[in-house]
């Protein structure tokens, strides 16, 4: 698996909690999908709709499911920065949520152990607020010239968190998209609308069959 050698340098962009209501809203009865993450569900660089959140939304849509798809992505995010903002996001009610974050704690050569601990306080709190959640986490890779041992160790964060959360893990969320040129915009961090694209219909197979469940 080939990985960007940078990821996600951009600075937290200041009070911009993107918890925006992307497809059909304001139905009483749909339910919510939250994607919780950084740069990669904020889709930098593209419009809003070019965003994969938005490409789950016309999937959703597609199959006939009654769900509505928050994008709660925000550039720069960190998973210690996720942990303060979750309460503000679970303001309002969570039926599926999906976790990406941790690739900024990678790029920063954050504890792995600090970044499991902050995942698995986000997680806790989701289920806290509704126990009936369904969750979906995505892996993350750090980049490789932070050594062997720091990305092997990170990598193992993501499935140690599945197992103890009995949740579905989506391996890489950035796979069949990281280091390839044309799928990325010039900064060869961030993806093209290509790319989320791709990124979509990857999230998509794993993302299906929990909605199946939630909307029992």
């Amino acid at each position: 698996m080939k990985y960007l050698s940078r990821l996600f340098t951009l600075p937290l962009i200041a009070l911009l909690f993107a918890a925006f209501t992307l497809g059909s809203s304001g139905e009483g009865d749909l339910k919510r999908v939250v994607i919780f993450g950084d740069s990669i569900a904020a889709g930098y660089g593209l419009d809003s709709d070019e965003a994969f959140p938005a490409l789950i939304q016309q999937k959703v849509n597609e199959a006939g499911m009654a769900f509505e798809v928050v994008n709660a992505g925000l550039s720069g995010e960190t998973s210690a920065a996720g942990l303060r903002r979750i309460d503000w996001i679970l303001r309002r009610p969570v039926d599926v949520f999906v976790l990406e974050l941790g690739g900024n704690d990678g790029l920063r050569g954050i504890d792995p152990d600090v970044t499991r601990e902050n995942l698995s306080g986000i997680m806790t709190k989701v289920r806290e607020a509704n126990p009936d959640v369904r969750i979906l986490l995505t892996g993350m890779e750090a980049p490789p010239n932070m050594g062997d041992s720091y990305t092997t160790r990170f990598r193992e964060i993501f499935p140690e968190l599945a197992r103890e959360y009995d949740v579905p893990l989506m391996p890489f969320i950035l796979e069949d998209v990281a280091g390839i040129p044309e799928l990325n915009l010039p900064d060869q961090i961030h993806p093209t609308a290509e790319g989320h694209e791709i990124i979509a219909q990857n999230v998509w197979e794993y993302l299906k069959p929990v909605l199946e469940e939630a909307k029992n």
